[in-house]
């Protein structure tokens, strides 16, 4: 293989896991360990969201670097160098944890969602104390704007991930999309709830909400 123009770095990753003996051996076992190192960092900052914790966190962070390991080991031949080795490398891993996360949730035993899990809306649309003394008019307003703007597919996930707390992960998993789709869905989802709740005199006015950035959506897919 031509390593011609990678950075050093990647160049000499590159060099010993193509090799044999001793050498690759050793580079086998330093890959794994920043792989355990970067899934354990990654699972620890999501894993509270998915409800897990724990043995049970460390256990999945250690899943998630073998099966990124294996997973690398077997598209190693489609590096090529456009990104340096390590950066590469992360992506497998914190894609792995993220599946990983996205699938406990839903292995664990379903919960019921009532009217409590709506009474802690207004909260999120930034709805002023004295405002949310009349919560109950507003829960319903949010409901009907729910009912009446979106669109099925907003509905779906809003109703899952601003309602029911599912985490962006477990819907990623179980939807089958990526997490820049959801996440622009469920922004254009509370768009549109807050326009219905201004307009029929629930809010005083609209703070300017900006379009997330392409930038934003990568920062939400890490």
């Amino acid at each position: 293989m031509d390593f011609t123009g990678m950075d050093m770095d990647s160049s000499s990753w590159l060099t010993a896991l193509h090799g044999s003996g001793t050498k690759r051996d050793t580079a086998l076992a330093r890959l794994h360990v920043m792989l355990l190192r970067v899934a354990t960092r990654e699972a620890h900052r999501r894993g509270p969201a998915a409800r897990i914790g724990g043995p049970e966190l460390d256990d999945l962070a250690q899943q998630a670097a073998d099966d990124a390991m294996v997973s690398l080991l077997g598209k190693l031949d489609t590096f090529r160098g456009e990104s340096r080795f390590t950066t590469w490398a992360y992506r497998f891993v914190v894609l792995e944890v993220s599946s990983k996360l996205g699938r406990h949730f839903w292995r664990r035993p379903s919960v019921s969602f009532d009217t409590e899990d709506w009474e802690r809306l207004p909260a999120r649309f930034a709805v002023d104390p004295l405002a949310q003394a009349q919560q109950r008019e507003m829960i319903t307003a949010v409901r009907r704007a729910v009912d009446e703007t979106l669109t099925d597919h907003q509905r779906r996930l809003f109703v899952a991930i601003v309602v029911n707390g599912v985490p962006l992960d477990a819907m990623v998993s179980r939807s089958g999309s990526n997490r820049g789709a959801i996440y622009k869905t469920v922004f254009d989802a509370r768009r549109k709830i807050r326009r219905f709740l201004t307009a029929n005199g629930y809010l005083e006015g609209e703070p300017a909400a900006a379009q997330p950035t392409d930038q934003q959506v990568k920062v939400k897919r890490s």
